[in-house]
């Protein structure tokens, strides 16, 4: 195989453990344990570094190589599991969660700098299998981290798990420091061959990010596309812990069974991508038929019996499906991302990419954290039917792609 892919598969994989812990594992046991939906969601809130990196990635950009800031982000990541090792969330609340903010943090600076390498490592018929890679191996972290994890706690404990979460990490920063990839500049020419002064005026940046072609048009289907799949997909486990599933069955499910469903959209999404190479004519089929998908969820919602087991395959499969059309689905929106960021000038490619994921993930967490309060205002089938409105939305914008919008 490629060592770019092998490398930007390691990276990606390490990068999405702290997301598995926090959307596979602390939303199930915060419930289980007895906190309402809206407590469960504001959990959400440990993802600000995200929210915020933009604030960050002209550093990452403009100072050092990638590689020295892949080091000091991940040695940061194991330090943080080290301390977390010690800790008991049952006793140690507090400190969990500062802990689990710590490693959004160290979690983001990784993300900008190896967002930064795979957008100069991949050629345009490169990018279909490069963004599978990502995905792929970026939700194989969040499953060892989330649904592994919440399913294998009550055999070795808390401390024992992220002591084996540190060793990944020290094992990635051993690979990373001898990557002859990862030998960078420390800034890229500019597109006229010229080194670009150094600027952190978030405003002078904000235009020159902006001014990139489909820029816009990006900005707002990112921040759009994902609003109503991350509704369901963060309160329907939720809805099925309440109405008689474990936490290990979620665990085994929701948490690993339904990302293999995932990791294979999330596949086929790169297949298709390397074929066609236009993302936006297979995303307006994809999200109609997403829309259909939780159409049929929302229809499970309302006439749900928990003493029927019929009932409960469906709902399996249900949450199946919709993590394979969600992998399709997230595959070639950041396609399209990766697309327009390589319009951008070399010097300011990671943060505009940056820019994107940012919006990406605060059009996903925006909603998700409020979603629970929406659920505890409304009851689950109101609450499913905004769901249903917003994910037509996205087709709604999808289908109006203005001349040159992407």
């Amino acid at each position: 195989m490629n060592a770019k892919y092998v490398l930007l598969g390691g990276l990606y994989f390490v990068q999405g453990m702290p997301y598995g812990l926090q959307s596979g594992l602390l939303p199930i046991y915060l419930r289980s344990v007895g906190l309402s939906f809206t407590k469960v969601s504001l959990a959400k809130i440990l993802y600000l570094p995200w929210i915020l990196k933009m604030l960050w990635a002209p550093f990452v950009d403009q100072y050092h190589t990638k590689q020295v800031w892949l080091v000091l982000s991940m040695s940061g990541l194991a330090l943080a599991c080290l301390a977390g090792a010690a800790m008991s969330p049952e006793t140690n609340f507090l400190p969990v969660a500062a802990m689990l903010l710590l490693m959004n943090f160290f979690a983001s600076v990784q993300d900008i700098a190896v967002d930064g390498v795979a957008v100069r490592l991949l050629g345009q018929d490169e990018i279909g299998y490069g963004n599978t890679i990502q995905v792929v191996a970026y939700k194989l972290g969040s499953v060892l981290a989330g649904g592994g994890l919440l399913t294998m706690i009550h055999l070795l404990g808390w401390g024992i798990l992220f002591l084996f979460l540190a060793i990944i990490y020290l094992l990635a920063i051993l690979s990373v420091w001898s990557a002859p990839e990862l030998r960078l500049t420390l800034g890229r020419p500019s597109q006229d061959g010229r080194l670009r002064p150094r600027t952190f005026n978030p405003w002078r940046i904000l235009q020159e990010l902006l001014r990139v072609p489909g820029t816009l048009w990006t900005a707002g289907f990112v921040l759009l596309y994902k609003l109503g799949e991350q509704g369901a997909n963060t309160m329907f486990p939720l809805f099925l812990l309440d109405h008689g599933f474990s936490t290990q069955q979620l665990g085994f499910w929701n948490g690993m069974v339904a990302m293999v469903f995932s990791i294979t959209g999330s596949s086929l999404g790169g297949q298709l991508m390397s074929k066609h190479r236009q993302p936006l004519s297979l995303l307006k089929a994809l999200l109609l038929l997403r829309f259909c998908s939780l159409n049929l969820q929302t229809f499970l919602v309302f006439i749900y019996d928990d003493g029927v087991s019929l009932f409960k395959g469906a709902a399996i499969l249900s949450v199946c499906v919709q993590h394979f059309i969600g992998g399709l689905i997230t595959t070639l929106a950041f396609s399209a991302m990766m697309q327009c960021t390589q319009r951008a000038d070399g010097s300011r490619q990671a943060t505009h990419y940056s820019f994107l994921a940012t919006l990406e993930v605060l059009g996903k967490l925006a909603f998700s954290t409020f979603a629970g309060s929406i659920v505890d205002w409304l009851g689950f089938k109101s609450s499913f039917c905004c769901f249903l409105f917003l994910s037509f939305t996205s087709v709604l914008y999808v289908l109006n792609v203005p001349p040159g919008g992407n």
